[in-house]
C-alpha cells in the first residue's frame, strides 16, 4: 500500500542534473505528469530543450544558489553525474550533495530523491563479473568513491530520503515497471532503461514505500 507524502496538488520539485540524458526524461515525464518543475543548470544553452520547467541559471556546488532555486519547492530530485575518472579524484557529487542538503534544511525542503547507481555502499559487487573486475576498478573506483561519500551525507542528513541505485543504464523505451530490491542475493547485474529510472524517482517524491532506503533498481 502506497502512502502519499502530499496532498493532491501537483508537487513543486526541483531537479538536479536535469541537462543530463536521465535528467532529461525526468522533467519530461514530471511536465506530463503535471509537476511545477523547476531545474537548475550551469547555462541557459544547457537548458534548452526543457520545455516547460523555470530555469535557475548556477553552479550546483552553490548554496546560495540552491536556495534560490528551492523557493516554493517540495522535494528535490537529484539526478547529477559525473565522468568516468580513472586517475583524478572525484569531489563533485559529494561537494554538491553537501550544499543541497544545507540548502534544503535553510530553506524547510524536505524530500530528497537521490540517484547514485549499482556499485554504491552495499551494492558494491552486485555489478557482473565485467562491471566488478573491470570497468569499476579502471575506470570508476573513484567515481564511485565519491558516490559512496554522497550517500553518507544524504543518510546522515535527517532529511526524508530515498537513495535510488539503477543497474546499467540503456536508452531502450520504457517497460512500464522496474524491479526494486535491497536483498540482493543472487543479484549479478542487470540493465534498465533511463525512461523507467525516471518514472521510478518521480514516485518516490509522493510515496513513502522507500522513504529512508536505498534500492536498487533493474528490470
Amino acid at each position: 500500500m502506497q502512502n502519499s507524502v502530499m496532498d493532491s496538488t501537483p508537487p513543486k520539485i526541483l531537479v538536479l542534473g536535469a541537462t543530463g540524458p536521465t535528467g532529461r526524461l525526468i522533467v519530461r515525464q514530471a511536465i506530463a505528469q503535471g509537476y511545477d518543475v523547476t531545474v537548475l543548470a550551469r547555462s541557459a544553452e544547457k537548458a534548452r530543450g526543457l520545455d516547460g520547467a523555470t530555469p535557475v541559471l548556477g553552479d550546483a556546488r552553490n548554496e546560495t544558489v540552491l536556495r534560490q532555486a528551492l523557493k516554493g519547492r517540495d522535494a528535490v530530485i537529484s539526478a547529477l553525474g559525473t565522468p568516468a575518472s580513472p586517475f583524478r579524484e572525484v569531489t563533485s557529487l559529494s561537494t554538491a550533495t553537501r550544499a543541497l542538503v544545507d540548502a534544503m534544511k535553510a530553506e524547510g525542503v524536505n524530500r530528497l530523491v537521490c540517484i547514485t547507481g549499482i556499485g554504491a555502499g552495499d551494492s558494491a559487487g552486485h555489478g557482473g563479473f565485467l562491471f566488478d573486475r573491470l570497468i569499476f576498478p579502471l575506470l570508476l573506483r573513484k567515481v564511485y568513491a565519491d558516490k559512496n561519500r554522497q550517500e553518507a551525507i544524504v543518510r546522515d542528513s535527517g532529511l526524508d530520503w530515498v537513495l535510488v541505485r539503477p543497474t546499467i543504464l540503456n536508452n531502450q523505451p520504457s517497460r512500464g515497471g522496474v524491479r526494486a530490491l535491497t536483498d540482493l542475493t543472487g543479484v549479478h547485474g542487470g540493465t534498465i532503461s533511463r525512461a523507467d529510472v525516471a518514472g521510478f524517482v518521480l514516485k518516490q517524491v509522493r510515496d513513502d514505500s522507500w522513504r529512508r532506503r536505498a534500492p536498487l533498481i533493474t528490470w
